[in-house]
């Protein structure tokens, strides 16, 4: 004992083992395996999942939180501090390096665009205090996911649980949940028949069926959720819009939009998530081409003209006419929207909302009314009828320009619907600029699409050189996570997320005009070809070469389509 202490005392080194050595007793070692046993779990069960299912660098991280774990056994071998405080300076040093390790990942990782919001690693205690307030207050009433505040900008209280109102109550939330978690961007309840109705959810474009509902539940759910927007109940078959604010299940504060109609069928109700973010893009991130967008731009520079917006419904059209608009500067033009429903404020620009069932002048008058003010930019939102058209085509199109959005498939399909609204082929020529055909096509999912090589038949029926295009992408749905396929978490199995758009701009100029004057449309479609200038086929192509999106999802949007029989 007497020789033990005396090298001790003659060696540094001796004198930090001995500092770890003195840990021989009950409670220390246990004191100290516990951040092991918790840091360990953690990383195995949690942060090594996250790294692979979203790929962000598993083996690099394992090998960090390796480091970590390392330096955290060091400090318990060579901490030079003896007695409870080193003890007390080892466990926490030990704490400090293995919840860095955590705290690194979870910053890192969050930063990630791999990442979506939604599995993002947080450790809120305001956010875990408030839920255990939740949970109090469910037990004395219902248990609710969700928290819905009404048009009174107040919470609605779940009804208690013996309450017949507590089943309608999960049932409006479960459709909505439902429709949040596909990433849908809208939901419908509409009669499927006499006894039934069913849910139905639109997920980037392409619209997914629900289960049935019973017609009597069915209709107590769009009242719950009138009920919450502030809308008259009993009113069944007038069209009522209201709003509500939820939260919960990953929907933290989101904007639902409800548009509630009745019918012979029975009453309706579609309802839009985060309807103003929905339509808010950037010029720059439409999915136009650089071509396309100097185009775009030498319009907006020059006064004057018509620039017909072509698209199909819930297709985009209103996104591309706000974006468009924000090319021109608000605050040196006179710019105003004539719409039948504003989706989102423009800075700068006077929307007038046009209410049909108001009393007053028809669409018709009030766009003619509008574009005798002398304006620089009027965008009008719809053509409802062919008073629209031949009010448009007389106005002074040489001082304002005017941008008309209608439902078409495509470029020339826009044309001829506008000229034969206009009933004179000649006077709808003179004042065409341009028009602008677009779609949407769905963008495979970063964290589970499929490279492949196609093959030389494929690529020459595309039109794509086999010597430049090498590889094509697919959509997966899967990941592997410990070499198991495991649905994506990203995109939830489908194999995309989001939408981009794919354009065709094609200016109306001399040659064009006499053609569309002649009601000569082989001649227009030949005369726009020769231009060669990027289709919206072309353009969704280009993507696809790009790997932002498939060649299935480029067949399934320009695959001929019923032209369009709204408004004229």
């Amino acid at each position: 004992m007497f020789d033990s202490l005396s090298l001790a005392q003659s060696s540094p080194t001796a004198t930090t083992l001995a500092a770890g050595y003195m840990l021989i007793s009950v409670w220390k070692p246990l004191l100290l395996l516990a951040p092991f046993v918790g840091w360990g779990w953690v990383v195995s069960t949690v942060l090594d999942k996250h790294a692979q299912r979203f790929y962000l660098g598993r083996e690099k991280w394992a090998l960090i939180h390796m480091l970590f774990g390392l330096a955290a056994v060091a400090a318990i071998l060579l901490v030079p501090i003896g007695g409870i405080a080193g003890f007390a300076a080892t466990l926490l040093i030990v704490l400090a390096l293995l919840g860095g390790d955590i705290g690194l990942f979870a910053v890192i990782a969050n930063k990630d665009e791999r990442v979506p919001e939604h599995a993002r690693l947080s450790l809120n205690l305001d956010k875990l205090r408030a839920a255990r307030e939740e949970k109090a207050k469910a037990k004395q009433l219902g248990t609710a996911a969700l928290t819905i505040v009404g048009s009174d900008k107040m919470a609605v209280a779940p009804p208690p649980k013996e309450s017949p109102d507590y089943a309608v109550r999960v049932a409006a939330e479960q459709v909505l949940i439902k429709g949040f978690t596909l990433h849908a961007s809208q939901v419908d309840i509409l009669p499927a028949n006499e006894s039934t109705y069913a849910a139905s959810f639109l997920v980037d474009g392409v619209r997914q069926a629900g289960d049935p509902i019973p017609k009597g539940d069915a209709v107590q759910i769009i009242d719950f959720w009138k009920k919450c927007a502030g809308l008259d109940v009993s009113d069944r078959r007038r069209k009522l819009t209201g709003e509500v604010s939820v939260s919960g299940e990953g929907m933290s504060g989101t904007t639902v939009k409800l548009t509630t109609s009745g019918s012979g069928a029975g009453m309706r109700m579609t309802m839009l998530f985060n309807p103003a973010q929905a339509v808010r893009r950037k010029p720059a991130d439409l999915g136009l081409l650089d071509n396309q967008m100097e185009l775009l731009k030498a319009w907006v520079s020059e006064p004057g003209g018509v620039v017909l917006i072509a698209g199909q419904p819930d297709g985009g059209r209103t996104t591309t006419l706000y974006s468009i608009l924000k090319l021109h500067d608000a605050y040196t033009s006179n710019i105003m929207t004539l719409e039948f429903d504003v989706q989102d404020a423009l800075e700068g620009i006077k929307q007038i909302r046009f209410d049909p069932a108001a009393e007053g002048p028809d669409f018709a008058t009030q766009v003619r009314s509008t574009l005798r003010r002398d304006p620089d930019v009027v965008a009008v939102a719809e053509l409802p009828d062919a008073n629209t058209a031949v009010n448009i085509a007389q106005a002074d199109l040489e001082r304002s320009r005017v941008y008309l959005s209608l439902k078409a498939n495509s470029a020339l399909e826009a044309i001829q619907l506008y000229a034969k609204a206009v009933g004179d082929p000649k006077l709808a020529a003179e004042g065409l600029k341009g028009v602008v055909a677009h779609k949407l096509v769905r963008v495979l999912c970063g964290n589970c699409k499929v490279a492949y090589p196609p093959t030389p038949d494929m690529l020459k029926k595309l039109g794509l050189p086999a010597d430049r295009v090498k590889q094509l992408f697919k959509k997966g749905g899967q990941v592997l996570v410990r070499n198991k396929p495991e649905v994506c978490p990203v995109c939830n199995g489908v194999g995309y997320m989001g939408q981009t758009g794919v354009f065709g701009v094609f200016p109306i100029e001399a040659e064009e005009k006499a053609l569309i004057a002649e009601g000569n449309w082989s001649g227009l479609r030949a005369a726009m070809k020769k231009r060669q200038l990027p289709s919206v086929q072309q353009s969704a192509l280009r993507k696809a070469v790009e790997g932002l999106t498939s060649i299935e999802e480029v067949t399934r949007i320009t695959a001929e389509k019923p032209k369009s029989t709204s408004g004229v």
